[in-house]
């Protein structure tokens, strides 16, 4: 296994907390492999939060993609951007699928939704049940709608949509009318597995062992306090290293890397912005569970928003 990590740029340092709390930080260029990587590379660029670039099977996908200012139903209030998108939305190679977790306004955004199907009409757009209509009703025409355990393929791209413990709906008079799911990616080389947003749940045994092995998985490290009331929703950086462990058990000594997300870009709850990854720098705090695991630490990838990781 190659693995190679390109950096945007000019390449900064990963912000801090200072510059976190003081205001928003862009960053520009990200490696892309354009049009497309060679079927037998797997590149993944962190557009921001769980904003994925996976391009892979010779196919470019994109991950719960949000190029808004704010999560939120309105662009003049709600959580806003801490950090500008990895990659300018301009500067996307063509999309091919589009994978969807569930449709909170943090993962699912309208606006997005729109520009991408007006720029790429022709993408396949995977997402679990009860979001065709939202997606439909902004011009996305090819649609798979997938519960837990099901399966669809684009190409050579194998998908099948996974359990996630969190919850749906965009109003609080829609709770849970639509599922939320996690996905993994399969090319004949390599495989991706995505948790979504997810807490901490007994089926990444089950998934590691139905879909492995996995080379990269992309699991949720932030937006978890306070605990009594996000932690059955949200992984800490605690959670996400058991669930590593778990994923593990079904790797039969394959390498298997993680991916952090779900951090660093909107303010949605208590713990400050660069906890997640920093809490005491250093180590960083989820560089520290890692390492009182005994686990590698070059298979943890804190990225920065536009970096790109190869495998190849």
């Amino acid at each position: 296994m190659v693995v190679d990590r390109e950096e945007a740029e000019p390449a900064p340092s990963r912000p801090g907390s200072q510059r976190l709390r003081s205001g928003r930080t862009s960053f520009h260029g990200a490696h892309v492999m354009v049009p497309r990587a060679e079927p037998g590379m797997l590149t993944l660029t962190w557009v921001g939060h769980t904003s994925f670039l996976v391009q892979m099977a010779g196919l470019n996908i994109l991950i719960d993609p949000v190029w808004s200012e704010r999560a939120s139903p309105v662009q003049f209030a709600g959580p806003r951007r801490w950090v500008s998108p990895g990659i300018e939305f301009d500067r996307l190679p063509p999309i091919d699928v589009v994978v969807l977790s569930h449709d909170h306004y943090d993962h699912l955004d309208a606006p997005t939704i729109t520009r991408l199907v007006e720029r790429y009409p022709a993408a396949v757009w995977y997402a679990p049940l009860g979001t065709a209509d939202f997606l439909r009703h902004r011009g996305a025409r090819d649609i798979v709608e997938r519960d837990w355990w099901e399966e669809g393929s684009v190409g050579d791209l194998h998908l099948t949509c996974v359990p996630a413990q969190h919850f749906s709906g965009r109003t609080l008079g829609k709770r849970n009318s639509t599922l939320w799911s996690g996905w993994t990616l399969r090319a004949p080389d390599r495989t991706v597995f995505f948790a979504g947003d997810t807490g901490l749940h007994p089926e990444f045994s089950s998934i590691g062992a139905r879909c492995g092995p996995i080379d990269v998985a992309i699991l949720p490290i932030g937006a978890y306090e306070p605990r009594w009331f996000m932690g059955s929703v949200h992984m800490n950086p605690e959670d996400a290293v058991k669930a590593f462990g778990q994923l593990k058990e079904a790797q039969e000594g394959e390498r298997l890397i993680v991916a952090a997300a779900h951090w660093g870009t909107f303010k949605l709850t208590d713990e400050p912005m660069d906890e997640p990854p920093t809490r005491d720098e250093p180590p960083t705090r989820m560089r520290h569970e890692w390492r009182t695991a005994g686990l590698p630490n070059e298979d943890l990838w804190i990225m920065q928003h536009g970096e790109t990781r190869r495998l190849g």
